[in-house]
C-alpha cells in the first residue's frame, strides 16, 4: 500500500507538469502510522527504495535495498519529520528509516538513479562532515519537546514575517535521529537538506479531522513547507495523500482547503450543527478561520474567495453575527479579526465597500463583548 501511495504522489506531481522530485519532505504522525498499519512509513521506504529486514523470528531489524532494476525509478531523497509522538511510540521505525537514508547514501550506485546519495556526497563536501551525518534524514523535536509552535504563533498573531514562522519551525524540529536513534541538534544540516525539497507531504487518515480542522496540520506540514521555501528561496507545492476512502487520493493543498471549506465551514448544515453546541461550537467555527489562515501564512495557497465567502457567511449576516455573539461573543469577535487579519496580511483584498462593513462588524463585536464585561463587573 505505501508503494502504490508513493506512486500515486509521483504520478500527480509529474501531471502538474513537474520533473520526477529529487528530494521530498513527508511528515509522518504517530497515531496515523497506527491507524494505517504504517502506511506513511511505508510510502516513506518506497520512495527512498527500501524495505524493512526482519530477522529470524518475524521482527524489524532494520531495512534493505530495493534493486534498481527492480524500483524502476530513482531513489527520492525524502526529509522525514516526525511528530514527537511517533518518536516516543515508534522507537524502531525511526531507526528503520534512518538505516534506509544511510544505506541509500551508501549504495554505489549512479548519481543520477540515487538522489539520496548525490545529495549525501553534496552535503559532506559543504559542511564538511562525514557521510553517515550527511545522510541524516529523519528529524524531530528534541526528547520531551512536541510540535513546531508555529501554531502557537499563528493563534496569538505574535509574528510579523513568514520567515520568523520557518525559523522557529527549524529550532524546534532541527534534532536528527540516525541508526542509533539518538537525537542529534543539526539545525545547519536541516537548513541545508530544506533548500532542495521540491514538495512537501502529509497523509490524512481520519474522516472526523481534517486539516482545517486541527492546528498541527498547519504546524508540522505548513510550518516544513515555509521552511523549505525560505531555504531555496522558491515556491513549492504540497500535497494531502487522502487515505479515508477507496484507495486514497492525492490533493493539491489548495484543492483540500476548499474541499473542507465547502463541506464544513461554508456547508448550512455543518455550521447549524456546531451552533447547537452553544459556545463550543462557535469556537469550532473560529478555529476554522484560524486554521485557515495559518495555511496562508505557512504556504500561501488558499484561494481568496475563502476568505471573502468565510465573511458573508459569519459576519456580514446579520442574523448569524447576532447567533454568533450570543453564543460566545469572545470567540465571534476572534472570528471576525482573523479574518481583517487576512486582509492586513495580503492573503485576500475585498473591495472598500466590504472592508468598510468587516471593520464595522468587528467594532460592534468589540463594543458587545466590552459592554458584556462592564455588566459582569457591576
Amino acid at each position: 500500500d505505501g508503494a502504490q501511495q508513493a506512486a500515486r504522489l509521483l504520478a500527480r506531481h509529474l501531471a502538474e507538469g513537474n520533473p520526477l522530485p529529487e528530494s521530498v519532505a513527508l511528515v509522518l504522525w504517530g497515531a496515523d502510522n497506527l491507524k494505517s498499519g504504517g502506511g506513511p512509513i511505508g510510502q516513506a521506504l518506497a520512495l527512498l527504495g527500501a524495505r524493512p529486514r526482519l530477522d529470524s523470528y518475524g521482527r524489524l531489524c532494520g531495512a534493505d535495498l530495493i534493486p534498481l532494476a527492480e524500483l524502476g525509478r530513482p531513489r527520492i531523497d525524502v526529509l522525514i519529520t516526525l511528530s514527537g509522538i511517533f518518536r516516543d511510540l515508534l522507537p524502531l521505525q525511526t531507526r528503520l528509516l534512518a538505516e534506509a537514508a544511510y544505506l541509500a547514501a551508501q549504495a554505489d550506485e549512479p548519481l543520477e538513479q540515487n538522489f539520496v546519495r548525490r545529495h549525501a556526497l553534496a552535503h559532506q563536501a559543504a559542511l564538511g562532515v562525514d557521510l553517515e551525518t550527511a545522510a541524516l534524514r529523519v528529524f524531530s523535536n528534541g526528547d520531551g519537546a512536541y510540535g513546531a509552535n508555529v501554531n502557537q504563533l499563528i493563534d496569538s498573531s505574535a509574528w510579523q514575517k513568514e520567515d520568523e514562522l520557518a525559523e522557529t519551525y527549524c529550532k524546534r524540529k532541527c534534532f536528527a535521529y540516525g541508526r542509533n536513534g539518538n537525537p542529534v541538534r543539526q539545525e545547519e544540516l536541516l537548513k541545508t537538506l530544506l533548500a532542495s525539497v521540491q514538495l512537501a507531504y502529509q497523509n490524512l487518515e481520519s474522516v472526523e479531522l481534517g486539516v482545517t480542522t486541527v492546528d498541527h496540520y498547519f504546524d508540522t506540514l505548513g510550518g516544513i513547507g515555509r521552511a523549505a521555501r525560505r531555504a531555496s528561496g522558491t515556491e513549492l507545492p504540497v500535497y494531502i495523500g487522502d487515505q479515508t476512502q477507496g484507495e486514497g487520493r492525492v490533493r493539491t493543498l489548495s484543492e483540500q482547503v476548499s474541499l473542507e471549506s465547502r463541506t464544513r465551514s461554508l456547508n448550512p448544515r455543518w455550521a447549524e450543527e456546531m451552533l447547537k453546541h452553544g459556545a463550543e461550537g462557535v469556537r469550532q467555527i473560529e478555529s476554522q478561520v484560524t486554521n485557515t489562515l495559518g495555511w496562508s501564512a505557512t504556504t500561501g495557497q488558499v484561494e481568496p474567495w475563502v476568505y471573502r465567502e468565510l465573511t458573508q457567511t459569519y459576519v456580514l449576516d446579520p442574523a448569524m453575527r447576532e447567533r454568533l455573539a450570543r453564543l460566545n461573543p469572545r470567540a465571534s469577535l476572534r472570528l471576525c479579526n482573523r479574518l481583517i487579519e487576512a486582509t492586513e496580511r495580503s492573503y485576500w483584498q475585498p473591495d472598500e465597500e466590504m472592508l468598510r462593513a468587516l471593520r464595522q462588524a468587528g467594532e460592534e463585536l468589540e463594543d458587545n463583548l466590552e459592554g458584556l464585561g462592564s455588566r459582569a463587573a457591576a
